[in-house]
């Protein structure tokens, strides 16, 4: 498995409602005029910026790439351009807009939050992550920007698994910030990963355990699904789709709850259900291609892992669980980059080394099989090491994550 398990097998794609409300009221912004110049340039900028107000996403992004063909340099047109891509979901072409305008407009604290945003919102979080800690060193102190960096800076910590860092950022929230949802939710995920549970569950209870909201149901049963009570869980999230079954996430949080306590086939029909809603919903087509690759219908489990890795195309337990649908497939060369890739970015993940090496086996590459499968003994010596008792190649099914669903 990868260096820290339970960072990496956090879903990506979802998150509270409390911090989407955030996202969306700390959405990228776009330069605005207060007097349009009546040259051609700035026709064409007020005309694209009408377009973009009046949400003709399209026809906006189109007049500002016009611009930019002639006036590369204008970092509030490049600026915009990045906001309506990131509106269109088009993340990794607003980044790209974003870290051209940046150096261009002397390190602008309000480009360097957009960046974060759009970071974040493509879950690049260790990229957010580094940008959200500028943006608090240098940006505007006591705006709302700032507050909202702070807690998005927060989820990515948790993200990535560093958990202490959350409880340090947090920490001298808590007792100031009243019961802010937002605050609690993330401070008591953190203390829960940390090992800390009864002051992150009782943080959690204080500020939601009262509130019969569908919102703070979902939000109980997630926390109680990463402190593994899967009963608990499953207890909270049946009692927030009665209140709202439409809620975003909720029906993925709820699979993966039914998925920890083996209820496979109930899992896949929840799943399906979010799916109809929402197709773009990364954990259901991850977990739901997982449940039916297990099943052996691997033609409809491929159009959900590839529409997952889609999605994500940098969640590797996304591209593995593809490479591992290739290899039982018989496309040996299809899996290999996506394995390599894997291995690269998560070396001690040792079922993707085993994967790897009987997929280079299949290509006649023995040498390159025999190099993986050192290197997977060596990753088994050293867990037992770490942990006694365990026994070498005793490695967990790779189709399962270690701490997840």
């Amino acid at each position: 498995m990868p260096g820290n398990s339970r960072s990496f097998w956090i879903p990506t794609g979802v998150v509270s409602l409390s911090l989407t409300l955030i996202l969306l009221a700390a959405g990228e912004t776009y330069a605005r005029v207060q007097q349009v110049q009546q040259d051609d340039v700035e026709r064409k900028f007020a005309s694209a910026m009408q377009l973009h107000q009046s949400g003709d996403i399209e026809g906006a992004i189109k007049g500002y790439q016009s611009i930019l063909t002639t006036h590369p340099e204008r970092v509030d047109v490049r600026s915009n351009l990045g906001a309506a891509l990131s509106r269109l979901g088009r993340y990794e072409e607003a980044i790209e807009q974003y870290k051209k305008a940046l150096p261009l407009s002397g390190g602008n604290p309000s480009i360097r939050f957009n960046l974060a945003l759009a970071y974040y919102k493509a879950a690049w979080f260790d990229e957010a992550a580094k940008e959200l800690s500028t943006f608090l060193g240098t940006g505007p102190q006591g705006t709302p920007q700032m507050q909202s960096a702070t807690l998005l800076l927060a989820d990515c910590e948790v993200r990535l698994g560093e958990y202490k860092k959350v409880i340090e950022l947090l920490s001298p929230l808590e007792n100031s910030s009243g019961d802010n949802r937002t605050i609690a939710y993330l401070l008591g995920s953190a203390l829960i990963s940390d090992g800390q549970i009864s002051r992150g569950q009782m943080l959690i209870d204080r500020v939601f355990r009262g509130e019969d909201t569908a919102e703070a149901r979902l939000l109980i049963g997630s926390i109680l699904l990463l402190a593994d009570d899967g009963n608990g869980a499953i207890k909270e999230l049946e009692r927030a789709i009665q209140l709202n079954p439409k809620l975003p996430a909720l029906r993925s949080w709820y699979g993966r709850a039914l998925m920890r306590m083996g209820d496979a086939e109930k899992a896949k029909s929840i799943f399906k259900a979010e799916l109809a809603d929402n197709p773009t919903d990364f954990d259901a087509n991850l977990y739901l291609g997982i449940l039916l690759k297990r099943d052996r219908q691997y033609d409809d489990c491929l159009n959900y892992l590839t529409q997952a890795a889609r999605l994500r195309p940098r969640e590797s337990y996304a591209r593995y669980q593809l490479a591992s649908l290739y290899a039982a497939t018989g496309k040996a060369k299809e899996a290999q980059p996506l394995l390599e890739g894997v291995v690269k970015e998560f070396p001690d993940f040792v079922e993707a080394h085993v994967l790897l090496a009987s997929v280079y086996y299949r290509l006649d590459r023995k040498p390159d099989g025999d190099r993986e499968r050192e290197i997977v003994q060596k990753l088994n010596t050293q867990q037992q090491a770490k942990q006694p008792g365990s026994q070498p190649g005793n490695s967990k099914d790779p189709s399962k994550p270690p701490t997840e669903p």
